[in-house]
Order: structure tokens, then C-alpha cells, then sequence
């Protein structure tokens, strides 16, 4: 897991929900709108149902971005096929679903030793409990708040429960979660003790969309304060 500092907030535009046939415009108008890092959705048409791109797009990316953290969702069977590609291509986070992973242990080296942060992900109907055994291994826990692969779902406040639990147990982990988050569900999620915040549509569909990323920030910035003043 990861250091033993207190999570700060970080606030991620999923690219995927962006104008693609101008890419690297839309990334920078996120990072220029206050976005921390960037969560690209790769998706294989196997794990999920939808097909969406890999590492030439990174590695197209990187140039036009150097700075910028590529939190890379690998939403594919096999994730150990993928890891020195991405890596190769400049990618900072691999996070894999843990329902794809035959050999987590394996997996999580292999990530770490091509010099990439290691992210493990959990679908809604996978129990929280199931990560347990790999705790140590992973720096970034991803809490699906939507089933992942399908478009225009509604947010799944029952999720919270998993933040809740990972939050009381691990206070020192990145805790992300994904899936309909925006303006009107932000509150319960910086609550139950989320710290990576991926928002789609609820960015990059803004008129303003420095203004939706403060407004999220604020929210989780807040609720990291009541927490450690609780403490």
C-alpha cells in the first residue's frame, strides 16, 4: 500500500468521455482547468463489451504532455500482456481488474519493476474482502461505481460501503472511484473517504469545466479535513 502520508485529493478527467479527433487539445484544456491527472480507459472488447484504444495513443500523448500522470484502466482480460507496452509508452498507473488476474502477485511485480505505480480495480458485484490477501502490493485501490464497458449509467451509492471499509483500514491508501461521479454525487464519495476522484461527462461536457474540477476538489479537500480532525 501506499506511504505512510495522509491521501491528498487528486482530480482526474476520464478522457474517454473528451472530443478524441483532438486529443491532446482536450488534455491540455483538463490539466489547464486544474485536472491533477488524466484517466484513460482502455478497454479490450473482451473484459468489457466496448473497444477503445491502447498504447500508440499513450505514446502519442506523452510527447505533447510530458508532466502530466497517465492513470492508465485497463479494462482487459490478460493485463500482464500490456504492461511493458504501456510502460514503453510513458504510462504512470496500471490498474488492472482484479477479476481479469490469475496471478496477482505476478502481476503487481511486473508493473512495479517497469517503473509504473500499481492500481488494482474492483467491478460492483466483486467484494472489497477479495483484495485482502494482495493489500500490501497495490498503491492505488478503484472502486467501479458504474459496471464498467457500458455508457449512461447511474451512480451506485451502495459502493460506498467498500470506500468506507478500505478508508477505516487502510487510512494511508489512494482510494479512487470511478462511475457517475460529478457535482451531485461528489459529496457521499468524499465522505465515505475517497481521495482520486474520475469524472467524465461532468468535466469535459462542462461549459466550465475549472469550475466542476474546484467544486469536486472542495468537496474531497473538505472531507479529508473532518476526517483528520476526527482522528
Amino acid at each position: 500500500m501506499s506511504g505512510h502520508t495522509h491521501p491528498c485529493c487528486k482530480i482526474g478527467p476520464s478522457i474517454l468521455c473528451a472530443d478524441l479527433s483532438c486529443l491532446a487539445d482536450e488534455c491540455r484544456k483538463m490539466i489547464h482547468s486544474g485536472a491533477d491527472y488524466l484517466h484513460l480507459d482502455v478497454m479490450d472488447g473482451h473484459f468489457v463489451p466496448n473497444l477503445t484504444f491502447g498504447h500508440p495513443i499513450v505514446k502519442c500523448l506523452r510527447p505533447k504532455m510530458p508532466d502530466i500522470y497517465f492513470d492508465m484502466h485497463m479494462m482487459v482480460q490478460n493485463p500482464e500482456k500490456w504492461v511493458e507496452s504501456m510502460a514503453d509508452a510513458g504510462a504512470n498507473q496500471y490498474t488492472f481488474h482484479i477479476e481479469a488476474c490469475e496471478d496477482i502477485p505476478a502481476l503487481c511485480r511486473k508493473i512495479q519493476e517497469s517503473g509504473m505505480r500499481v492500481g488494482v480495480g474492483l467491478k460492483p458485484g466483486t467484494p472489497v474482502e477479495t483484495i485482502l490477501p494482495y493489500s500490501d502490493l497495490f498503491d492505488v485501490v478503484l472502486i467501479m461505481t458504474v459496471e464498467p464497458g457500458f455508457g449512461g449509467q447511474s451512480f451506485m451509492e451502495d459502493m460506498m460501503s467498500k470506500v468506507q471499509y478500505l478508508r477505516t483500514n487502510f487510512p494511508y491508501l489512494d482510494i479512487e472511484v470511478d462511475g457517475g461521479v460529478g457535482p451531485n454525487t461528489i459529496d457521499v464519495v468524499a465522505e465515505a473517504g475517497a481521495n482520486m476522484i474520475v469524472s467524465g461527462t461532468a468535466i469535459t461536457g462542462a461549459s466550465d469545466p475549472s469550475q466542476v474540477i474546484a467544486l469536486l476538489r472542495n468537496s474531497v479537500e473538505n472531507a479529508i479535513q473532518k476526517s483528520q480532525l476526527e482522528r
